[in-house]
């Protein structure tokens, strides 16, 4: 491993070799983390438990991430990369291991076991992406340079969304649910071997470290971070409901399960694509303007989504909106990264991730409440009414930074 390595603008050419293993630490713990997510809830209802008991039990992926942002984000800035990914291995391998070995148990100690499991898996995986973001940014100095390292970035999850859980439904097809989990727990350990090619990064001087827990919280005193927040949590909020009302709003016009996943699979498919083009296109673009237009534009596909009746006019709002919501990401991460101190960008990601965490564990009780009133086409007008008017904030992070 090398000494420190300052951020550096750089092109792609010189990017590539400091980013690559970025990409592959996060495609690794967060391929474990999606994997456990679908096959521990599948266990669960395997034996017999209730939709309550499965849908608490991944509700525990989103809370430890929740709990855990800020300390994770602060020991990002006091120590770097490698000290956090390490906390973020031991915990997502361990709790991928324990559910593998809590198959080997009589079954009633398998619900609260794959309860632990969870908060270890979700947590680990959220403790190492603060990291890596972090890291990430640090790899550039300018706005152009931002954008393109964050849309790479973003290709991990899209990617791990994919290969986690495919792992996990070939393994327990052909060899059960435990060997499902040690196949999964193998995953973070790959991602050591993808550590080893981070440079270490000199220690922050002293008096760039902020003690005292208050001091992350002093972040949301600046506007601009607060209009960040907002706007990230409208968006995010977006993409949770189009994933949970389109289901419903499929079952509604008569759509078998194929047809559903297939519209699903067009919007991640949207979603890869555009972050694919962000880097092409990275310096005629700001930030301000792509979030609030991309804000309208999920407005305006939210206010049409009721009104197609089958599935090929849901798949083409699928494929618009995840090109609004696909470009979002690389924006807030460049921006957030423009209106913190460099000392903080852990603690500002910490920010970031419990906003998003916290949406993600409250909002489909929310949207099932709304939907019980509402119906499916109510829910998505609402929600588009919301993130209209949210493109006013938007725009104005064009001239905060």
């Amino acid at each position: 491993m090398g000494g420190a390595e300052p951020p550096a603008a750089g092109g792609s050419r010189s990017l590539a070799p400091r980013l690559l293993p970025l990409i592959g630490g996060q495609l690794c713990l967060h391929a474990a983390m999606t994997g456990l997510r679908m096959a521990a809830p599948l266990l669960a209802l395997h034996e017999g438990h209730s939709a309550v008991a499965v849908g608490a039990l991944l509700a525990l992926f989103a809370a430890a991430p929740f709990v855990l942002a800020l300390p994770a984000g602060r020991m990002a800035d006091r120590h770097g990369y490698h000290r956090p990914v390490g906390w973020a291995v031991a915990m997502a391998f361990g709790g991928a291991a324990l559910a593998a070995l809590a198959t080997l148990l009589p079954p009633a100690w398998h619900y609260a076991l794959l309860c632990v499991a969870a908060v270890l898996c979700g947590g680990g995986a959220n403790f190492g992406l603060i990291a890596i973001q972090r890291t990430a940014g640090r790899l550039v100095s300018d706005p152009t340079g931002l954008k393109r390292v964050f849309s790479w970035l973003g290709l991990a999850p899209a990617v791990s969304n994919m290969v986690g859980p495919v792992i996990a439904g070939v393994v327990i097809d052909a060899a059960g649910f435990g060997a499902a989990f040690a196949a999964l727990a193998l995953l973070p350990l790959a991602g050591l071997v993808w550590a080893r090619r981070v440079a270490h990064e000199a220690p922050p001087p002293a008096a760039t470290t902020v003690p005292g827990r208050r001091a992350s919280w002093d972040l949301l005193t600046a506007p601009p971070m607060r209009r960040l927040l907002l706007v990230n949590w409208l968006l995010s909020s977006s993409w949770d409901v189009h994933s949970f009302i389109v289901p419903v709003l499929g079952h509604e016009r008569g759509l078998n399960a194929s047809s559903i996943g297939l519209i699903l699979g067009a919007f991640a498919l949207s979603v890869a694509g555009v972050r694919l083009a962000i880097p092409l296109l990275a310096h005629r673009l700001r930030e301000g303007a792509v979030l609030a237009g991309a804000m309208l534009l999920t407005a305006t596909v939210f206010a049409v989504y009721p009104l197609a009746h089958s599935a090929l006019p849901m798949g083409a709002c699928a494929v618009v909106l995840g090109l609004a919501l696909g470009a979002v990401q690389p924006m807030i991460m460049s921006t957030l990264h423009q209106i913190t101190p460099q000392a903080r960008h852990g603690e500002a990601i910490a920010l970031r991730s419990m906003a998003i965490n916290l949406s993600s564990a409250l909002m489909p009780l929310g949207f099932g409440v709304a939907g019980a009133s509402l119906g499916a086409t109510g829910v998505f007008w609402l929600m588009g009414a919301m993130v209209g008017a949210g493109a006013w904030p938007a725009r104005r992070l064009a001239t905060a930074h």
